[in-house]
């Protein structure tokens, strides 16, 4: 517990209206009553049941309140103080990597008021690939085919290569003005759909390497082993390796600690799980493809030296089990700095919610449990760093039926003791990358809310914020326990003038500042 001293002399004085920039919203709310028995099977209710749902409220209480003990010097007992919380602690972020792409003015307003309205945090866009579509030519500064003025041209934007993939300077500096968390995605990934540069290969392997290795089966290839491989080429390891790290100490001498965070790895613990990153090899036989060896702790070495210490190191991955969360106690044992280990969960498939919706166990209150258990081991807090959840259909009843599974699920997730943020990841319906589901978003095309915004805007903005009117007791002091974030406290001194001032209400021993 935590006291604030309040001085009337002393407190600063400022104007506060609560007034923000918001989208239209109204009260959503979901039971287990009468009108929703046509959404969900009795079978997802009885998943879902009031044991459960009284467990995750106990947790809640316990794991994202703290208690704050105000002292006043000059007001007398019985005197009323106003406390109203004006943003969190915990993350609620999404993805911004439509910025300026949406079509119209219009929708892009709306787009970006999301942000610092229900979204505290945004991830943005670093995949190599796109980012780096030349050698030694990163798209930091933002071009003419970034500006909405291009995007609203544009008829087809799913084929245009920088589609979801915005220049990075705009989006940092929008983040920036709004007070937003900003989070960098990707830095080291495998992946050659996404993230690895066809140019790394075909301008820096000779062209005597690319014959030898050409001539290779993938099966013959990864028969032999890490070192006979770099005996073939020699040139091309030395350069993968080398422009790999290179891009760690460009991104992190570009940005220094604007970034509050950034996945230094994604999606290796496949990698780890299969013994196939070796320590002191300068090859990896990745399931992705050749990668640098032992490149997960490579990266993390790297990332650790050049980024300032203050920017936090997230590792993140899809696999929620024991070779990831072995992974990271290796990795941390053997010297990487890991602050915040990321999580993804995506329901991909609309079938998925339609089983679930009638009771099939998918994502179920004790698989998630569980999941969360085994992560937890780890040690370090989770960012459910991904998360997709489909609309079973494009009508009022798949609509209902995402929104029900989403508000479960994230009271799920907010009451578990580890979890520090959840980033859902495609907020509008047909913005996600090839493959992903059309209908998955919080608002239609033409970002029109549906029940799924309503029900996360019901819980982010409405019951897990902390707005009361307290009094002042016999010795002083005026107490509450809240939802941890940023409040304002406002009160009226014996000659009637008004104060507010700002503070941070955190738990105690957590390492972070509790008033400021």
């Amino acid at each position: 517990m935590k006291r604030l001293l309040l001085s009337s002399f002393i407190a600063l004085f400022f104007s506060y209206s609560g007034a923000q920039e918001t989208i239209e919203t109204s009260s959503y709310r979901i039971g287990t009553s009468s009108e929703t028995d046509n959404i969900m099977s009795k079978a997802y209710w009885d998943l879902w049941n009031p044991e459960v749902q009284a467990k995750i409220d106990h947790n809640i209480e316990q794991f994202r309140k703290a208690d704050a003990v105000l002292d006043f010097e000059n007001l007398p007992p019985g005197a009323e103080v106003k406390v109203e919380q004006i943003s969190h602690d915990f993350i609620f972020g999404a993805h911004i990597f439509n910025f300026n792409q949406l079509g119209t003015v219009e929708r892009n307003q709306k787009y970006k008021e999301l942000f610092g309205t229900l979204f505290n945090s945004a991830t943005i866009a670093f995949y190599w690939k796109p980012f780096e579509m030349q050698p030694n030519r990163p798209r930091f500064k933002g071009e003419y085919w970034d500006t909405e003025e291009y995007w609203n041209q544009i008829k087809d934007p799913n084929k245009e290569p920088h589609w979801r993939r915005p220049a990075t300077d705009p989006v940092v500096e929008f983040c920036e003005k709004k007070g937003i968390r900003l989070h960098g995605h990707t830095i080291t990934w495998g992946t050659r759909k996404w993230q690895h540069p066809e140019w790394l290969f075909g301008e820096f392997c000779p062209e005597e390497e690319k014959e030898k290795i050409n001539s290779l089966s993938r099966e013959e290839l990864y028969k032999l082993t890490p070192s006979q491989i770099e005996e073939l080429i020699p040139t091309y390891s030395q350069e993968m390796n080398r422009l790999m790290n290179k891009r760690i100490v460009e991104l992190a001498n570009y940005y220094g600690d604007r970034l509050h965070s950034w996945d230094v790895v994604n999606e290796s613990a496949t990698d780890f799980g299969l013994g196939r990153m070796i320590p002191g090899d300068k090859i990896c036989k990745s399931h992705y493809g050749l990668m640098p060896g032992d490149y997960t702790f490579e990266s993390f070495k790297t990332a650790n030296r050049v980024f300032p210490s203050n920017v936090r190191m997230n590792i993140n991955d899809y696999k929620n089990d024991a070779d990831y969360t072995n992974q990271v106690i290796d990795l941390r044992d053997r010297g990487c700095k890991i602050d915040i280990m990321g999580s993804q969960m995506h329901l991909f498939n609309p079938q998925q919610c339609l089983d679930i919706a009638n009771g099939k166990a998918i994502e179920t209150p004790e698989i998630v449990w569980n999941k969360m258990e085994t992560l937890s081991k780890a040690g370090l807090p989770i960012h459910l760093s991904e998360i997709t959840i489909t609309s079973p259909g494009d009508d009022k009843q798949g609509r209902e039926i995402q929104a029900v599974i989403a508000r479960n699920l994230y009271r799920l997730w907010f009451s578990i003791e580890k979890m520090m943020g959840i980033t859902w990841w495609n907020v509008v319906d047909g913005c996600g990358a090839p493959g992903e589901p059309t209908i998955s978003g919080l608002f239609t095309r033409n970002m029109e809310p549906k029940p799924s915004f309503y029900a996360l805007n019901q819980l982010i903005n409405e019951e897990w914020k902390t707005k009361r009117v307290i009094k002042v007791r016999e010795d002083g002091t005026a107490t509450f326990r809240g939802f941890k974030g940023w409040y304002i406290v406002c009160w009226k001194d014996k000659s009637g003038k008004i104060y507010n001032t700002k503070f941070y209400l955190k738990k105690d021993g957590d390492g972070f500042q509790t008033f400021q």
